[in-house]
């Protein structure tokens, strides 16, 4: 079976389920690079680290021209995500994370975020509409979750719109996989590089600058960090700039993630994702002294820029490929492997002539990819504002729990069912072995378990040598 027979037939499904005409066309693109050979890679040889750009600590933005810009900014909430890698099958950003601030709830991540925009609409007066890009996986559970705020929706703008899918593809031939098993399982979302292809397919971008909107702040539903943020939004008002992208100084902790670099042979900014990151360049990519800033995902956007960049390609920007091995059960090492062809929605930046960075503050970024993140979110290392900020009281230590009893949501809810521990007074916590914690657990210092496992008792303090 030749290739592009493997793309008819992706094309041809694709079509039959009803996929967006631009994510078509963008797949095709993508499929004809991998063809090639091309894997996305960015090697060290070939770019400068990016070291010079502004810093939001040190902005001054008048107060005015800071509320001037709020009043013309839209949120966006990237809510795809299943949170498979903790075993969960519904939306991540459904997840209970904190007690709400009168403690009359629990609050999941869409709580938190409706919070946030709710106090800043309060406190400025600014309409912010707040919208989802769901997946076709997390669209149905997310809008029941959020029938609750029947204030939400502004302007008559849509609450939500759908990200696209595309096939998995069978390593051998580039073909589309077949899993009778769980069909659901041959489709995977096209990586959030999608964004433009989604809301070209949706209108959205049109929508909000019919209804008098200029800019739009994106961001992960699970970084409860992106708050709405005046001082950023009037700084990108007075830059003139198309896009912007929020970069933070890196820490021992940051060893993910994606990086803004400067491409030698143009001068281009682009951007450089782990899995476009050769196995013998991650040594310099991780190095604080040479690539000092990750990327947060957070992004700024002029839409009429956006929405003349969407109308000129039909919503297909020429975005770098990253291709992703995979086996088409995530769950099943043993199922056939596939390749799942994505794009980055930062890499953006080398599309937009202008385009820009920002330093800010990790409050900014505090996502939750894992377990270890979720424990060290629900600790008293933070505590939610009255409007609905997560607000650090002490550093964030590192955790690292147990894989084999805590990676997967279910466990790590048992073993932490009468709360998490205080971590205030923790540089880090590390268990090995199955250890189910008591109510009012304290870490201090290097705080670390080991052995078979076992209950930690109520009231006890962790240290380095165990409790």
């Amino acid at each position: 079976m030749t290739d592009l027979t493997g793309l008819e037939q992706a094309r041809t499904k694709m079509t039959e389920a009803g996929v967006a005409p631009a994510a078509i066309e963008t797949f095709t693109r993508f499929y004809h690079l991998l063809q090639s050979g091309a894997s996305g890679m960015i090697r060290e040889d070939d770019i400068d680290p990016l070291v010079d750009i502004p810093n939001r600590a040190e902005l001054t933005i008048g107060d005015d021209e800071a509320a001037a810009a709020l009043a013309k900014t839209a949120m966006l909430k990237l809510n795809g995500g299943l949170g498979t890698s903790m075993g969960m099958d519904q939306a991540k950003s459904l997840l209970p994370v904190r007690e709400a601030p009168d403690g009359s709830e629990i609050l999941t991540f869409l709580d938190i975020i409706v919070g946030q925009v709710r106090a800043a609409r309060e406190a400025t007066g600014a309409r912010l509409p707040l919208l989802f890009m769901n997946s076709f996986r997390t669209r149905d559970d997310s809008l029941a979750a959020l029938e609750r705020y029947p204030d939400l929706a502004v302007d008559g703008l849509p609450i939500d719109f759908l990200q696209n899918r595309e096939p998995k593809l069978l390593s051998q031939d580039l073909t589309p996989v077949t899993w009778e098993k769980d069909p659901d399982l041959e489709w995977c979302p096209p990586g959030h590089g999608d964004l433009y292809p989604a809301l070209h397919a949706s209108g959205v971008v049109v929508a909000l600058l019919e209804a008098g909107f200029r800019y739009m702040c994106v961001s992960n539903s699970d970084n409860l960090g992106a708050t709405p943020d005046a001082t950023i939004a009037g700084w990108f008002a007075a830059s003139g700039a198309p896009y912007a992208a929020e970069l933070c100084r890196k820490t021992p902790a940051d060893v993910k993630g994606g990086q803004l670099v400067i491409r030698k042979a143009d001068g281009q900014v682009v951007q450089r994702e782990t899995a476009q990151t050769h196995p013998d360049d991650v040594a310099a990519s991780l190095d604080a002294t040479r690539h000092p800033f990750f990327h947060t995902n957070n992004l700024w956007f002029n839409l009429e820029a956006l929405g003349a960049e969407l109308e000129r390609t039909s919503g297909v920007l020429e975005l770098p490929l990253i291709r992703n091995d995979k086996t088409v059960d995530p769950s099943d090492p043993s199922s056939p492997e596939v390749v799942q062809i994505e794009s980055a929605m930062g890499a953006a930046v080398a599309v937009f002539e202008g385009a820009t960075a920002i330093e800010v503050e990790r409050s900014r970024f505090l996502p939750v990819k894992t377990t270890n993140d979720l424990l060290v979110l629900r600790s008293d290392v933070y505590d939610l504002t009255p409007d609905y900020r997560l607000e650090a009281q002490a550093l964030a230590p590192l955790v690292d729990l147990d894989k084999d009893h805590y990676k997967l949501i279910d466990g790590f809810t048992e073993r932490f069912a009468a709360g998490a521990p205080s971590l205030r007074d923790a540089d880090s916590l590390t268990v090995r072995g199955d250890w189910t914690f008591g109510s009012g657990v304290r870490v201090e210092g290097k705080g670390q378990l080991t052995g078979d496992g076992g209950t930690v008792p109520d009231g006890v303090t962790v240290g380095p040598e165990g409790f």
